[in-house]
């Protein structure tokens, strides 16, 4: 019966990476979250930044040389 134990082994092995695969995937999704919510951020001080600039550069005084 030594093929029911190899079996039984390799169901067990199975069972055993799919849970470190469980974990692992968990791990990548709540980095996934961070880097996420990271990159909204960094898009907000942008279009913050953005328009700070537009209104700087609004106030410049109009070229009068020409």
């Amino acid at each position: 019966m030594s093929t029911l134990e190899d079996l039984a082994e390799r169901v067990e092995r199975l069972v055993l990476r799919h849970e470190e695969l469980k974990r692992a995937q968990s791990l990548l999704e709540r980095e996934l979250d961070a880097v996420s919510t990271e990159r909204d951020g960094l898009k907000a001080r942008l279009a913050l930044a953005r328009t700070r600039i537009d209104a700087l550069v609004a106030r410049l005084p109009a070229d009068t040389d020409s």
